[in-house]
């Protein structure tokens, strides 16, 4: 039995095992809390910051919990992969040896099923094509990094279209198929607008190949190289210097070959009372009554949350209103297969403010908090690379606030990290280094939205 068919063997036993509860049930006319679903690689959990409406339109913030199933025991399986390496002149010297050391390190904790290719780019881009990593291939694939040399612009367009070739070119007989892109600059030569890098990053997801991003010290553009992660379906991390790239590579590489799902979509039905307030910090698409949001491939044990406001109709007393159908959709590495869970939320409409306030949901409270928080943090990183720190600064302060509101309903205790952590980038602000306090911003908001599984 290979690798893969040992880690599957082991996540298909679990799998079985997953409870399916799927609706919100009500025990003596009062809410629960949850709602559960899960019968294959992902367990859904979902709530509502208020169990109880009033009369009259409310905003309700529903929390879902997205998590792969653990699977102890289970080793790696094998990864078709493409490492795409900055070698343009701003990563000479000390950014360069460090990159190219941490490749090294990844080549050798590959084994001889797995698969690799390495692109490097400058103005132009050169690339060794797709390697078992045999301990033969493996001192290949090191002599090709050793003799990486800095030159040139920063064309990431070229490096992505050749890295991608290279992987659709070896990914037979794959299922797991993963692009790590570095880069320490903005894009110069090739294609350097936005939405078309994002395309070629959109184009290399629809072929079934994640793409993870790492931004490496103060002049990469951070937004561009998060939204290739967001698109690409893998992960985005920052570094201020490269010296930690190598644990980057060893966690993504952990994560890309226990991976459980991709191809993963949260889908939401709202009944006609009820309309999209906002999507925090993932992107949705509507068409009607219907809202789809893309998230990132999941693996053992990874837990991503989703945030989202919606605005509530209710129309009288004593009535249950719908707020949401959900339906989570992925392709299922354990079966092989689609896979799907559904909860449904529901509330009780009441005329009674102070049972409303009773009856916050605690968990469901703080998660919106840090969710709103994570839309000022983001916007002060903005704020603070236009120049515009004391707007920045004012944003944090209103994070503060934010959380002593959370506080009253689920006690100081519940949101004390999450004020450590606001004050804690407030002093970066005042004191760090301007682009990196805006890049460690965009960092702790991804975090802060619930793309804890996916930001390094």
């Amino acid at each position: 039995m290979n690798r893969t068919q040992m880690y599957l063997a082991a996540a298909a036993g679990l799998a079985v095992m997953a409870l399916v509860v799927g609706l919100p049930r009500f025990v003596a006319g009062h809410p629960q809390p949850a709602a559960f679903s899960g019968a294959g690689a992902l367990t859904m959990t979902a709530r509502l910051s208020h169990p109880y409406v009033p009369v009259g339109q409310t905003d309700v913030f529903a929390t879902v919990d997205i998590k792969g199933v653990e699977v102890p025991g289970a080793t790696r399986a094998p990864v078709n992969l493409a490492l795409v390496l900055d070698r343009s002149g701003s990563m000479a010297g000390a950014k360069l040896d460090e990159a190219k050391l941490a490749a090294q390190q990844l080549i050798g904790q590959l084994g001889p099923s797995d698969r690799l290719a390495i692109v490097h780019y400058g103005s132009d881009v050169r690339s060794q094509p797709g390697l078992y990593a045999t301990e033969e291939n493996k001192r290949a694939l090191m002599n090709f990094v050793a003799n990486i040399t800095d030159d040139g612009g920063t064309n990431i367009g070229a490096a992505l279209t050749t890295a991608r070739e290279l992987l659709v070119a070896s990914k037979a007989g794959f299922k797991v198929n993963r692009m790590i892109l570095i880069s320490d600059g903005q894009p110069t030569e090739g294609v350097t607008d936005a939405a078309g890098l994002t395309n070629l990053v959109k184009e290399a997801r629809a072929m079934g190949i994640s793409v993870s991003s790492i931004g490496v010290g103060d002049d990469f553009q951070e937004s561009l190289m998060a939204a290739f992660a967001e698109v690409g379906g893998g992960a985005y991390g920052y570094l201020k210097d490269t010296s930690q790239l190598a644990t980057i590579f060893r966690k993504d590489l952990a994560q890309a070959g226990t991976q459980v799902a991709h191809n993963v979509v949260l889908h939401f039905e709202l009944p006609d009372d009820v309309t999209l307030g906002e999507v925090l910090g993932y992107q949705a698409m509507q068409s009607g009554h219907s809202v789809a949001v893309p998230m990132p491939d999941v693996s053992a044990g990874q837990l991503d949350r989703m945030v989202v406001r919606l605005k509530v109709q209710a129309s009288s007393a004593g009535r249950t209103v719908e707020v949401s159908n959900l339906r989570l959709s992925y392709f299922d590495e354990l079966s092989g297969g689609p896979g799907e869970a559904r909860v449904q939320l529901a509330a009780l409409v009441t005329d009674q403010f102070e049972l409303v306030a009773k009856n916050l949901d605690k968990d469901a409270t703080v998660f919106a908090a840090r969710a709103r928080s994570a839309d000022n943090t983001r916007r002060a990183g903005d704020l603070l690379n236009e120049g515009r720190a004391e707007e920045a600064q004012a944003l944090l302060q209103e994070n503060g606030m934010i959380f002593e509101e959370a506080a009253k309903v689920a006690g100081p205790a519940a949101v004390a990290p999450d004020v450590a952590g606001n004050n804690a980038l407030s002093d970066t602000f005042l004191k760090g280094e301007r682009k990196d306090a805006a890049k460690k911003a965009l960092s702790k908001a991804r975090m802060d939205y619930g793309l804890m599984g996916s930001t390094y």
